[in-house]
């Protein structure tokens, strides 16, 4: 239960009001709970509209070194995809983000990253792994 609580000191002193629970204690936690939900609602709304889960929209290409041509259609950002059948020898980016290409399987070590619409040519130790957003 909460009530609210005013006080009159000395002459010539403020008068006081606060806010106390039925223990007779003023409230700052709930003062504190509420400033924090606000906080997170405001960072929550901020967020641009494209999370890190939305789709790319545009197919990735790519010639695989074992397998010939593959594509990639709509790919999920944030999501780190393999380039099977031995890593890519060509890799094209024709959708709407960035792809960033890794030399590992598991998109940890950034080889090159292409802009939409841009291709590349892998020689030596091929990419394993992109990761689009």
């Amino acid at each position: 239960m909460t009530t609210t609580a005013r006080t009159t000191t000395a002459p010539g002193r403020p008068t006081t009001t606060g806010t106390a629970t039925a223990t007779g204690r003023a409230s700052p936690r709930l003062a504190r709970a509420a400033l924090a939900a606000a906080a997170a609602l405001a960072v929550f709304t901020a967020l641009p509209a494209s999370s890190a889960h939305a789709a790319a929209t545009g197919t990735f290409f790519y010639t695989s070194r074992d397998a010939g041509d593959l594509e990639m259609d709509n790919p999920a950002n944030g999501e780190c995809r393999l380039l099977v059948q031995g890593g890519a020898t060509k890799a094209s980016n024709q959708t709407d983000t960035r792809a960033t290409i890794y030399s590992d399987h598991g998109c940890e070590e950034p080889r090159r990253t292409l802009r939409p619409g841009q291709s590349a040519t892998f020689t030596g130790a091929l990419p394993h792994s992109v990761q689009f957003g």
